[in-house]
């Protein structure tokens, strides 16, 4: 089955361009050409990843696309497209599983998607695996059977124990 990736980005020519480069290395590619629409196809279909332009219609429309992604219940691996680098905190805060910088060589994009895909299924992996059963109720281990626990040096119980005895 072939893995599918939104693209987003208002640019037609870089469109164009990675949509070719992507279906000729066994990708599944739907574009949309502005924020409006990449949301529209999120809510329409599912994706393996999206990756999609920071600056289109405004200066937040990646962080839209972002936070529709994030907000899909098939949960895509999500990538930011930008000629203008964010630090790592900011790019992250966003919601982004990583960021690529425009212009990049085909071999280093298909890397990075490849290495962040692999990651991604990873983690999905993980979050749908049942988490491990305990022993008892909380997340404290049970109690051993037998002996009751010696009391605290100092305790009220100890001193009320040597009270009796002596």
């Amino acid at each position: 089955m072939k893995r599918r990736i939104l693209l987003v980005d208002d640019e037609v020519a870089v469109l164009l361009t990675l949509k070719a480069v992507l279906e000729i290395n066994g990708f599944d590619v739907d574009t949309a050409a502005s924020a409006r629409e990449g949301k529209s196809r999120l809510r329409a279909g599912e994706y393996h990843m999206i990756i999609t332009d920071m600056r289109m219609e405004n200066d937040a429309a990646g962080a839209e696309v972002i936070a529709a992604a994030r907000s899909a219940s098939y949960h895509p691996a999500v990538a930011l497209l930008t000629a203008y680098p964010l630090a790592d905190e900011d790019w992250q805060t966003l919601g982004a599983d990583r960021m690529l910088v425009k212009p990049m060589h085909t071999r280093v994009l298909l890397q990075q998607i490849e290495n962040l895909l692999g990651s991604h299924e990873e983690k999905l992996k993980i979050w749908a695996s049942p988490a491990p059963k305990r022993s008892g109720t909380g997340s404290l281990p049970a109690k051993p059977k037998g002996r009751k626990p010696a009391a605290a040096k100092g305790s009220r119980t100890r001193r009320a124990a040597k009270a009796r005895k002596g």
